[in-house]
């Protein structure tokens, strides 16, 4: 098991910073937004679907074609664990590479959306001090790097309940014979 928890992890890793790397080159200086996001989650969602295949390639060929749920669910969270590592190192290498004050920019960017929707005054203050008080926050490894872990784990988790609970049942794409 843990063969496929570090080879299928890997895989949905590589492809997931593959897609980070490729989004940076993509969106360079661009402010993307939910176009971003919306790619980002898509890339994630493609890669973790290795823990559905994992599990499968498991259920058939080592188990003779039955899992329970709590073995499936935890090689799926295996395989997200790994991948999330890969994800974190890869969002790292980014910002090293690119030089990105991202905590700032981020800030920056949420302080200019609500100074356009109108806010002013006492509620504009704080929120330039909240924002600003994130970007130093952001600006330590051991702040950024679990957070940036916290973006990939829900998918991953999700994932692995969804495919847990489908391949749990034998009949649900049952190995083929022969």
């Amino acid at each position: 098991m843990l063969k496929l928890i570090l080879g299928h992890g890997a895989i949905a890793g590589a492809i997931v910073a593959a897609a980070m790397f490729g989004s940076m080159f993509v969106f360079d200086g661009m402010q993307h937004g939910w176009i971003g996001m919306a790619i980002g989650y898509t890339s994630m969602l493609v890669a973790l679907s290795m823990i559905f295949i994992a599990i499968k390639q498991y259920r058939d060929r080592d188990l003779g074609g039955v899992i329970a749920f709590w073995p499936a669910l935890a090689l799926g969270l295996g395989i997200t664990l790994v991948a999330g590592l890969f994800y974190v190192v890869a969002w790292e290498v980014v910002l090293a590479v690119t030089g990105m004050d991202f905590g700032r920019q981020y800030g920056d960017a949420i302080i200019a959306g609500e100074r356009a929707k109108g806010l002013s005054g006492p509620a504009l203050a704080k929120l330039t001090a909240d924002m600003h008080a994130f970007a130093v926050s952001y600006a330590d490894p051991l702040y950024r790097m679990p957070m940036t872990f916290t973006e990939i784990a829900p998918v991953g988790v999700l994932v692995s309940l969804v495919s847990a609970a489908l391949l749990r049942n034998s009949r649900f794409l049952p190995a083929r014979r022969g």
